[in-house]
This record gives C-alpha cells, structure tokens and sequence, in this order.
C-alpha cells in the first residue's frame, strides 16, 4: 500500500500500512489484478485505522491492492477539485453529508444502486439511514457510522474552577456566562468564536424553526435578521472575553488539529461527535461531551443524527465492483469493525454495533453513550444540501466571520453580505 508523507508521520501506523511494500511486509506480495485508490482525510488515528482495515482487506483478497492516501482537510478538497478536473478520480474516496449533494451533483461520484443488495449489504442499516446519502433517488454513498454535532470540554478545567459540567439542556445563555467564567479561571479562552461553523449556526436556526438552507426550493432558510442576531451574540461575547481572538479562530479549518480546544487555546469546543476519540489522542485532560447549547431549556435541540462520514465511488472508476466489495467489507466486517471502533461515528451495522462494543475504550463508549442520548432529542434530518453548500461555508461564512472578528465590518453588514453572497453561490 502506498501512503503520502503525511500517514508516515505516524511511525507505527507507517508500518502498519506496508501493505505491498515488498521487502519487509508481512504480507504476500499477491498479483496487482486490481488496483483500487482510496482517498480520505482526517487525523494520524483515522489513517492507522484506515490502513489497517485495507491491510486486513488485502490479506483476505489476493489479487487486490488498495492504494491510500490520506491528506490535511484544506489538501483534500484540492486533490479531489484537481482529479475531477483531469477526470480521474479515486476509485474510493471520502465525503460528509455537507458534500455529498454537491459532488455527485457535480459527476464526481458514482451511483451504488446498482450494486445493492449484491455485493453492498446495507439494508440492515434501515431505509432511513439510506436515504442520508441518497440524492435525487440515487444512491451515492455509504454512511460510515451515526454521529452529531456536540460541545467538548476539558473536566479538568472545570472541576478547577469549581464549575459544574454543562448539561444537555445549557442555554445559550448560559453557555455565554459560562465561557466568560472559565476565561477568567482557566488562564485560556472559554470557548471558539463559533459563528463561522456552519453546523452550529444551523443547529442555534433549527432550534427557532428555520434552517441553513431552504428545504422546499434552492436557497437560504434564514433572513439578514436572523444572521444579524447570530453574529451580534458571538461579537458580544468576544467583547467579554468569552471566544479565542480573532487570530486563533482564523486558523480553524475545521480539523482537530486546528480547533482552538484541539490546540490547547480554549476549554470548550464544538465539533462532531465521532471526532471525540481524536480530540482525547492529543488532550492530556479528559474531556466529556454533551449537547450544543439551546435557545430555552425544553426548547428544540436543532440536532439530527448523520452520517459522520461517508465512502463515495469515484465516478471515473473502473473497478466499480471491486470498489463496492472494498466498502462492503468496511462497514459490515466485524473484524474491521473493531479496528475502527468509533472514530468515523457509530457503525450503521447493528451487528458490528453490537460486536464491537465490549471493545471500546472508555472515550468511544462515552460518544456511543452520546448517540443514545440524543435519541429523543434529534429532529428530523433535513434534505440534502444544495450544489454551492461547501463553497457557501468556506468561501461566504467563514471570510465573513474572520472580517467581523476583526472588527473590519459590523454584524448587521455582516448578515447582509451572508445573505447576498450565500444566495449568488447557492445553485440547483
């Protein structure tokens, strides 16, 4: 197996994915009949589990090798522009439900009906759980386990303080007084300026009866209002002190090593839930999870269960069966299964759900306790996102944020400028 440079930071996990490597591996070198790219991104522990399960895949399917690469979440979404570009595409590759409509869309994926229930054995998953990844009634996807949004925070610091652990059922309120206190106990900041996460913006419009997008035509679900009250909420709580500055969030491409809980800089941070086992890889201190906060206690959640990630296949692919197989073996072997526990969500697989579970580390079990909480809590999932949704997080929300955490422009300009860019990048 080949990997870029970035897996081999690993040490181990760069042995661990010697898979036809030659001299040294530990595998027999089989006949390259079939040659399958897999590309993904995500942290040094996704890549170890990754290859171990493709390592494990290739001891059982002679004649098979899986080529993988795994890449920064900016480097990713380059790659992939540049292979749809050239029209060469991997033959597995890694998308989220923010990305999904707009990539197959786009071409850039393949759809799977065709080999369901052969060789792709997903009805165990539940009709429900399919329809995530299914656009304009084909299936591009397969969900690679449940998760959410969620709010980390470090125990340590507040047991410090002398602060009780947030709850469920934290207003946003609270959440506000809340990161301003531990600011001032922690010797950090509370908390990140989340206004630039998308999903937390589209959690805090759910919980008031509105959505990021719109669910019956192209388009926004909210209005300059709303985007001038979100904004107005997170510039007065930088003001108090209660979010990192303005240079810390800029960083934050929406990877664990990049947040501000990830690299130390803040005591709470919002993420997804699966990303709970990375997070405690590089956090000495242990780390609870619960519920983002809400607008009033009893009030909606805005959380639905999602796919954490999802395995595509590339639409220029030639070895679509053999793809299929790969992917099949990825979310139905159990034995996989307990090598990738839950750093991509909770297994769709009842079966794998239920075989891995005596296996999990204390970290993983409390994101699987997680996923069971929200049960009576989540809504329902909303439909997939419009082509431009990723241009509209990275290109329109996150450079608007980083102008207004600045001071550069005012919320209510802010809002303005979100709703007119948001509109002209959303498209049918």
């Amino acid at each position: 197996m080949q990997v870029n440079r970035r897996s081999f930071l690993m040490g181990s996990a760069g042995a661990a994915a010697g898979l036809a490597f030659g001299a040294g591996s530990a595998i027999p070198a089989f006949a390259e009949d079939t040659s399958l790219r897999a590309m993904w991104w995500g942290s040094n522990d996704r890549a170890k589990r990754t290859l171990d399960v493709a390592k494990l895949y290739q001891s059982k399917t002679p004649g098979v090798t899986i080529v993988g690469e795994s890449l920064s979440g900016d480097g990713y979404w380059t790659k992939l522009a540049t292979q749809m570009a050239g029209r060469s595409i991997a033959d597995i590759f890694q998308l989220e439900p923010g990305t999904i409509s707009d990539y197959s869309k786009r071409g850039a994926c393949l759809p799977l009906d065709e080999f369901v229930p052969s060789t792709l054995k997903v009805q165990s998953f539940g009709a429900d759980m399919l329809k995530l990844t299914t656009i304009d009634g084909k299936l591009y996807g397969v969900g690679l386990g449940l998760n959410s949004f969620s709010m980390f925070f470090d125990t340590v610091e507040f047991e410090k303080a002398g602060i009780p652990l947030p709850t469920p059922d934290l207003t946003w309120d609270e959440y506000a007084k809340l990161a301003v206190e531990l600011t001032k106990s922690s010797g950090k900041s509370g908390g990140p300026y989340a206004a630039r996460y998308a999903y937390v913006f589209d959690a805090w419009l759910r919980q008031r009866g509105k959505s990021l997008f719109a669910k019956e035509t192209v388009g926004l679900g909210f209005t300059a209002d709303d985007a001038t009250e979100w904004f107005d909420y997170w510039e007065k709580l930088r003001k108090a002190g209660g979010t990192v500055a303005a240079d810390v969030q800029t960083l934050d491409q929406n990877t664990i090593d990049t947040n501000s809980l990830g690299v130390g800089k803040s005591v709470m941070g919002m993420a997804y839930s699966n990303q709970m086992v990375g997070y405690q890889l590089i956090i000495k201190n242990k780390l609870g999870i619960t519920m983002l906060p809400r607008e009033k206690k009893g009030g909606p959640s805005g959380h639905y269960y999602r796919p954490a990630l999802i395995w595509s296949l590339g639409a220029t692919t030639k070895n679509g069966e053999a793809a299929a197989k790969f992917i099949d073996f990825f979310v139905n072997d159990i034995e996989a299964g307990k090598i990738l526990g839950v750093e991509r969500g909770v297994p769709m697989s009842p079966t794998v759900r239920e075989a891995i579970l005596p296996h999990l580390n204390p970290t993983e079990q409390e994101t699987v306790k997680y996923v069971n909480l929200l049960k009576d809590q989540v809504g329902e999932y909303p439909p997939p996102v419009p082509m431009g949704a990723t241009q509209f997080d990275q290109r329109v929300l996150r450079p608007i944020c980083d102008e207004l955490a600045f001071e550069r422009i005012s919320p209510a300009d802010a809002a303005t400028r979100l709703v007119e860019e948001g509109k002209a990048t959303l498209k049918g």
